[in-house]
């Protein structure tokens, strides 16, 4: 355990951030062969469509995702309190308001990153959604501002309304957002970082859980801020380099290091039930894809998936195929 002596194991968090089109349930379940300590989040999900949408495909999860928390987003609270149930009801172990996404989609819609503007609302969502399932956590997801606020008594203000409507646990993407003049991935990078922001939160709130959220890169760095907050939320790096989620896990709450190849082998239980039940490896493998960034033979790892996955009948032979050629260059290399 290297993490900060201030805070406990239990205490700790080390979380996988929401992104769309990519924390499924077949990406979330080799993230928990990654990292078994690790809280994954789904996909952002409307209230809406959690309500009257697709839920077995929405809503999907396996049961070896625990502990899995469910975003939503939304900013009508008796929406969002219906979605909270119905989430809490499909097994989500949390259910976390998003606050902080940037897109036109969720501008229009208003919600997002827009609500950071109302705090009072966005209290009232999460009253009425822990009203609604008050055994299961309800975080939010925010970030510092939006456009050109840059007052920390503004901040603090909105933490301190929703934290007085009962939400305990903030995860902080430590950035503004701007709703207007860049893309959500200028917003994921243009805007400056300010960490000490939500290491002040925490000085000035101890009682409230803080996780720092936003260009996360490395392990030391993820762990750097165990100093001063309760945990880190990893995305892209997270996605793109996922050895990395096994490395931080066993660095922050013990257990035996394993290899790529030991956890890839690992995941094989749960793709070949997903291709019984009709599922193509297409769907499964771009997950894995980056499980050998910058190793020797990562390139001809992806390679093999990315051109064999999509044909029909592909299973975990292509996968053993895959692994053996990155592991003969690695030898070699």
């Amino acid at each position: 355990m290297r993490a900060s002596p201030a805070i406990a194991v239990e205490q700790l968090r080390l979380s996988v951030a929401p992104m769309m089109d990519w924390t499924d349930a077949h990406c979330r379940a080799f993230h928990r062969v990654l990292a078994p300590h690790a809280r994954l989040y789904s996909e952002m999900v409307h209230a809406n469509a959690v309500i009257h949408g697709d839920r077995a495909r929405l809503l999907a999860m396996d049961p070896s995702e625990h502990p899995v928390a469910l975003q939503l987003g939304g900013s009508e609270p008796a929406l969002l309190a219906q979605a909270a149930r119905i989430g809490a009801e499909h097994g989500f172990d949390e259910i976390n308001l998003n606050c902080g996404c940037p897109s036109d989609r969720v501008q229009a819609g208003r919600f997002g990153a827009c609500l950071m503007r109302e705090p009072a609302l966005v209290a009232d969502s999460v009253a009425a959604m822990i009203d609604a399932i008050p055994d299961t956590p309800v975080t939010v997801k925010c970030r510092l501002g939006v456009d050109d606020d840059h007052e920390w008594s503004r901040f603090l203000a909105f933490i301190d309304t929703i934290a007085d409507a009962g939400c305990r646990t903030f995860v902080v993407h430590a950035r503004n957002a701007w709703l207007q003049g860049l893309s959500p991935k200028e917003n994921r990078e243009v805007p400056p970082l300010r960490y000490d922001w939500a290491y002040q939160l925490k000085r000035e709130r101890p009682e409230l859980q803080v996780i720092v959220n936003g260009g996360i890169a490395d392990a030391a760095e993820a762990t750097a801020h165990l100093a001063h907050v309760e945990g880190a939320m990893l995305g892209r790096a997270a996605y793109h380099t996922p050895y990395l989620l096994h490395e931080l896990d066993v660095a922050w709450f013990g257990g035996e290091s394993r290899t790529r190849g030991e956890l890839l082998r690992a995941y094989r239980p749960y793709v070949e039930a997903q291709l019984a039940r009709g599922v193509f490896l297409k769907h499964i493998v771009r997950h894995i894809l980056g499980l050998f960034a910058g190793q020797p033979g990562g390139r001809a790892f992806r390679q093999v998936l990315s051109e064999g996955g999509h044909k029909r009948g592909a299973d975990w032979s292509l996968v053993e195929q895959a692994l053996a050629l990155t592991e003969r260059e690695r030898a070699a290399a």
